[in-house]
């Protein structure tokens, strides 16, 4: 059971029994309700949605260090992650 505080905080009761420790004044919102107050998450950067699509940084290293086809493979790889996620 969801309750909203009077600041609009959410609270959460799997038992009713303990209501007397929810703020005073907060009352029973539906499920639908509390999500429509949760506050939604930032939408993440090119930068940040790049970064978790590049390979580890150490086998980056280790393609440069071979060089070649590795390398060229690697670029591919990485030129792929920066059109999908495009700066601005």
């Amino acid at each position: 059971m969801h309750y909203k505080a009077p600041d609009n905080s959410i609270h959460f009761l799997d038992d009713a029994s303990f209501a007397h420790l929810l703020p005073a004044g907060s009352v029973q919102i539906t499920d639908e309700e509390a999500e429509a107050l949760r506050p939604k998450p930032p939408e993440l950067t090119y930068a940040q949605k790049r970064a978790v699509e590049y390979p580890p940084i150490g086998d980056q290293l280790d393609a440069l260090w071979k060089g070649g086809d590795a390398a060229a493979e690697m670029l591919a790889t990485v030129q792929a992650v920066k059109a999908k996620y495009p700066k601005g």
